[in-house]
């Protein structure tokens, strides 16, 4: 055995020098790094990155305009400021792909579905369909809002009654998009809904564990990834004879008949047909459950964030009370009027700039050999994206920027030449919580939409507190996601002024 002894070191000595000769030839291996990058230490980099990416994004959007991090499986390149997120956004598709660095982060065909990674038709659906039809369902979804906190949060007289946060927003956030997915009364279905809900955690729950694992790793155990094939197979039951049923009336009637549902799965049935996919059930199933990880995993965090600035600071409610009544005394509630509640607009707004749900966006894959105006070179097959907190967080952009003002984007649009500026869905280079440019995301419209009607519904309805009085919870960083507190508790009463 001793025998080998020196085989063992003079193989360990190659593996060393590939090792380092790699490295060495890295073209990455000249943009600045936050940590380790020698060979094997840059683990201790990625590992310190999964614990506090808060931490090594904002030291390295302090020092660098472009510089790259460690992660498990890959190096990712950030890039800082409004400057370079611009820069970012507007590189061409043909040579920066945000499709293709989505599936890197989340490895859609193993976590989310195979087919609609191929074919994304619930995309085209969400970009056109659901954005237009956002005024005929703007009731649909309040009613159902309505519904849900009725009995979520059944509050009675004087009395405070506690709940969990997050828990309860989820719960109503997927009934809400559930009434606009796949219409009543399959929105109120509670085995369906827990299919719905609890999909969306495992999916992250997947793409977390895949985005620890080598490259050569990921195509042996992706497809052990047992949730989202036993999520589709649950949710088939429920959704396939509704989809058979529809099917036969579109062919029957042809694209209009009395009663056709209004609902994102009747769009999807007639887009699969458009695309010569409409025998393809397993596409359309996908297609849901796909749209339902967007709309509840995302809304879910960004409207639990924005309740807990309510609950600790509820000395706002009153002003947003003032401004909700007086539009629906004077133009009723619907879709146009909410555009006129510029308070509750900026107070998610703000509430999304100061937490978010990620501190990076503008996410992009490089497809080609690309180099940056000030000269760093971004090989093809880099992940690249833009440090989002820290953006929000920067003086330059915004003033006491880290300061949680709920007005601050209405008092913005103040003035006769900005009033038609600072929406809560409007991107720009200082503001890319929804991304940015053409790829910024497509549901953020709906689900603008959707969390300003549950904000008003519960300001009109509720008050709101935390037991410790005036003590936003802090947020928790799960590598670059930005968690609302998990596990806290808000009080609600009924409205008693």
């Amino acid at each position: 055995m001793t025998d080998l002894v020196p085989v063992y070191y003079a193989f360990a000595g190659v593996v060393a020098a590939l090792l380092f000769y790699k490295w060495q030839s890295d073209p990455l291996r000249a943009i600045p790094t936050i940590g380790p990058s020698a060979p094997l230490l840059s683990y201790l980099g990625a590992i310190r990155f999964f614990k506090d990416a808060s931490g090594v994004l904002q030291e390295g959007y302090d020092k660098y305009n472009v510089f790259k991090v460690a992660m498990i499986d890959r190096w990712a390149v950030v890039v800082s400021g409004a400057k370079m997120n611009e820069e970012l956004r507007s590189i061409p598709d043909d040579q920066m792909s945000f499709m293709d660095a989505a599936d890197e982060l989340v490895q859609t065909k193993y976590t989310i579905a195979p087919d609609v990674l191929i074919h994304p038709i619930h995309i085209t659906v969400i970009k056109e369909q659901l954005t237009r039809n956002l005024a005929p369902l703007f009731h649909e979804v309040v009613k159902e809002v309505e519904a849900a906190m009725q009995e979520l949060i059944p509050a009675k007289g004087d009395d405070w009654i506690e709940v969990d946060g997050y828990s309860t927003v989820t719960q109503i956030i997927t009934r809400a998009s559930s009434r606009v997915f796949v219409g009543f009364p399959l929105c109120q279905n509670a085995e369906y809904l827990r299919i719905a809900t609890t999909y969306s955690a495992e999916v992250m729950k997947g793409a977390m564990i895949m985005s620890v694992l080598p490259d050569f790793l990921k195509h042996i155990v992706g497809p052990l990834l047992p949730w989202s094939r036993r999520a589709l197979r649950r949710a088939a039951p429920f959704l396939l004879p509704i989809i058979t049923e529809r099917r036969r009336l579109l062919k029957e009637y042809g694209r209009d008949w009395e009663d056709k549902p209004n609902d994102l799965l009747m769009w999807i049935i007639e887009e699969a047909r458009r695309v010569g996919r409409e025998d393809s059930t397993d596409l359309m199933v996908q297609g849901i459950m796909a749209s339902n990880f967007t709309a509840i995993h995302t809304s879910s965090l960004t409207f639990t964030h924005a309740l807990y600035h309510l609950a600790a600071n509820p000395e706002y409610i009153q002003s947003l009370r003032e401004e909700i009544e007086e539009v629906i005394r004077t133009d009723g509630w619907t879709k146009v009027s909410m555009g006129s509640m510029w308070k509750l607009d900026s107070f998610l707004k703000e509430s999304h700039r100061v937490n978010g749900i990620s501190g990076i966006s503008v996410m992009r894959l490089a497809l080609k050999d690309v180099t940056f105006s000030d000269g760093t070179f971004i090989p093809a097959g880099t992940f690249v994206a833009a440090a989002a907190t820290s953006t929000h967080h920067d003086e330059e952009n915004y003033s006491d920027a880290t300061v949680f003002k709920p007005f601050r984007f209405s008092d913005m649009r103040a003035s006769e030449s900005e009033k038609n500026k600072h929406h809560y869905v409007s991107t720009s280079a200082e503001y890319i919580g929804f991304g940015h440019g053409k790829h910024a995301c497509p549901g953020r419209f709906f689900a603008a939409n959707e969390l300003k009607i549950m904000l008003a519904s519960i300001v009109l309805n509720y008050d709101v507190k935390f037991e410790d009085e005036g003590k936003r919870p802090a947020n928790v960083w799960f590598a670059t996601t930005v968690l609302p507190a998990p596990g806290a508790k808000v009080m609600f009463r009924k409205r008693q002024t």
